[in-house]
Formats: structure tokens, sequence, C-alpha cells
């Protein structure tokens, strides 16, 4: 009886909203698929079994580089080519250059306090500039962590191989990626089977989970209440408490008057010292320090991991490549015996081999999502106003 009821209600509304999104809306939209009333396009990804990104190429194969969505009530501009990405991102940068409300990772990110996902405004302005000047631009001082981590994996990889036992190489990796970032954010090493390593990326992987599931918010901001039912708040509220619980015994490790002075600052001591100095026109505050750890963890753990490991996984696939890319890395080390980041440089073959990875298999194939700051016209054939920007990265074939 509560059905009967519910659709009784939601037909006259879904007819009612039809009418005003299809007579109230004047643009010169770009193509779009037909759609349905209220729920627009998402029944189109719902019966769909292949990835998003795969999804939105095979609407770009029919409708063009430019297509027009709307899941739910969100307008949705979707982009699938070098030609329209320059235009929208570079000529029109400043019209779509800024960040939609998202609930989780509104929540996550300390109410947009970081980088990522905070909207275009002063506050990420010079949020960012703190990034680019305290943190960024110090790359080169945490050599020796990541040719340590590199050498430690080396030597576990070896002793494996001389017990004759298998070795779990995306696993290794994933270790080596999250030890890195660990070591240069917060300057700690979990050990590989402790009780700290397994919250870390227990915590980590049911973040990246949160802040891509379907939440009835982003789309039907009047429905968000049926997010209660699903679990997603609760589910929500219980990884924040942790996620925040974690950030704080580390700035809490970090203020601890008797706490060893490190060897080398780590990133959560530059924004510490930042805080206690106020070198900027804000006062930074400890939750947008834990908002930029937040970005830290989620970007740059899984994303270095899985390059490295298409990487290997493409080689493995074309011998020819896997030898030529030997001898290239064993001419240049000659009698030296092992690679350091200097060395890099002169390793074109491994740089076009990790473009071609790039191109094959982008780490994200989706961009975080942008939006629209004000009316621009695309191409003067196409007017954008108040829509959501969604970019699709890479190449569907692969040779």
């Amino acid at each position: 009886m509560a059905i009967v009821v519910f659709l009784v209600f939601l037909l006259p509304l879904s007819l009612f909203l039809f009418i005003l999104l299809k007579h109230g809306n004047s643009n010169r939209l770009p193509p779009s698929p037909p759609s349905l009333p209220l729920i627009g396009h998402l029944h189109m990804q719902l019966f769909d079994n292949s990835a998003p990104h795969i999804f939105l190429w095979k609407l770009s194969q029919k409708y063009g580089s430019l297509v027009y969505l709307r899941f739910g009530l969100k307008p949705i501009l979707v982009v699938s080519s070098a030609k329209m990405a320059k235009e929208v991102m570079k000529t029109h940068d400043l019209d779509f250059c800024s960040r939609p409300y998202r609930r989780c990772s509104h929540k996550l990110s300390y109410n947009a306090s970081d980088v990522a996902f905070s909207p275009y405004n002063d506050y990420w302005r010079e949020m960012r500039k703190i990034c680019v000047v305290h943190l960024f631009s110090g790359v080169q001082q945490y050599r020796p962590i990541r040719e340590d981590e590199v050498d430690r994996l080396i030597e576990k990889i070896s002793k494996l191989s001389v017990d004759a036992k298998p070795v779990n190489l995306s696993e290794a990796i994933m270790c080596l990626s999250s030890t890195i970032i660990c070591r240069i954010a917060f300057g700690k090493r979990y050990d590989e089977e402790g009780a700290e390593r397994s919250r870390f990326h227990d915590l980590l992987n049911e973040s990246q989970a949160i802040l891509s599931s379907f939440n009835f918010s982003d789309y039907f901001p009047y429905m968000g209440w049926l997010d209660r039912f699903t679990g997603l708040l609760s589910r929500l509220e219980k990884t924040f408490k942790e996620l925040d619980t974690f950030n704080q015994q580390l700035i809490d490790e970090h203020l601890d008057p008797n706490r060893l002075k490190p060897e080398q600052e780590d990133i959560l001591d530059v924004l510490l010292q930042t805080w206690k100095d106020h070198d900027f026109s804000f006062d930074l505050t400890i939750d947008q320090i834990k908002a930029i750890l937040m970005n830290l963890f989620i970007a740059g753990t899984d994303t270095s991991a899985a390059t490295i490991i298409w990487v290997m996984s493409f080689l493995m696939k074309n011998p020819k490549c896997l030898k030529k890319t030997q001898a290239e890395v064993r001419n240049l080390i000659g009698k030296k015996g092992f690679v350091n980041e200097y060395d890099t440089r002169d390793l074109t073959y491994l740089k076009a081999v990790i473009k071609e990875t790039f191109r094959l298999q982008p780490i994200a194939p989706l961009l975080v999502p942008r939006e629209t700051l004000r009316k621009c016209n695309i191409w003067v054939r196409y007017t954008c106003q108040n829509l959501g920007l969604c970019e699709r990265v890479g190449n569907r074939k692969r040779p």
C-alpha cells in the first residue's frame, strides 16, 4: 500500500518537473540521448554493464565529443576529446573552474576545506598557494625517502626469489606507494603486517569507496533523506569519525613537546609550522590541515601504485617492449648496479612506455567533476549555464 501511495504521488510530480525543465531551459545545449522524466539519463547507466568511463565513451561515439546528460536534477556536460577539453579547460577555464557540492566529498574534506573539492574562491586560491609554496616545491628533498623504500622493496623481492616463493607484485607496489606517502606526509613507516598499517589501509579503502558511491542527495536534493535507508549516512559518519581520529592522533604526536626532532621535516611539520606562524592572509585551522592530509592519502597512494602496476602489466604482455626497456636500463647503469632518480632523465624509452600506459589506461579515466560559475558559449554554438562538467580521459580502444 505504501508503494502505491508513493507512486501515485511520484507520477504527477515527475510530469510537473519534466514540463518545467523542458520549457524552462532555453539554452542551446549539445546533443543528448532521449531522457526520462525526473531521472533523466540515470537509467542508461543503470542498464549498461560497463564501467562509467566506457559508458560515456559509447555515448561519445554516437553523439560526439560534447554530450549533454541529466542525472536526476543535475545537468552534466560530458567532454570526450582533447579539442573540446582544451576549449573547456583552457579557453573557458574561469567559467568551468569551480567544484560542485557532493555530500560525501564535502563531509570527508571537512566541509570542502581542502584543495581538490573546494569551490573556486579566494579561500581556494590561498590554500593552493600554501600547497605550492610549502609542499610541492620541496619534492626533491624527499628523494632519500623514495630511494630507501625502493631499496627495501628490491631487497624483499630478491629474498623471496632466493627462497623460491611467489611475489604478489601488486600488493608489494601498493605497500611501497603507501609507505612513501606516510613517511613524506607524517614521518611514519608502518610495519608491513602491523595493526596500524592495516587500520590505515582499511580507512583509505573505505574512504575511496564512499567517495565513489551513489547517493540520492547529489542528484535529487529533495530526496536526500533516502540516504539514511541505504545506510550511506551512517557509513559516512563512521568513516569520517575514524578518519578524524586518525588525523588528530598524528597532529597530537607532532605537537608533543617531548617528541624527538626528526632529521627531516615531513609535510605535517610544515603545515603545523605555517599554522603557528600565520604566514597567510587567513589563519590556517587544524581542520584545514586535516583536509590537506586527506587529499594526500586518497590522491597520492592509489594513483601512484596503479600507474606502476599497469606499466608492469603492459610490459609483461609485450615481451619485445620489455626486452627493449631492460636493455636501455642495463646500458645506462653499466657496472653501477642500480638506478637512482637522476638516471631516469636519460631513460627515454622507459618514459615513452609510461606515457603510452597513461594513454591506454588512464589512472583516473574520469576527472574530478567541475561546475560552471557563469554562463558561457562553447564554439558559439552551445550555451552552458548551471552545468556540471565530466571530463573523460584516454582512449577506450587499444591497439
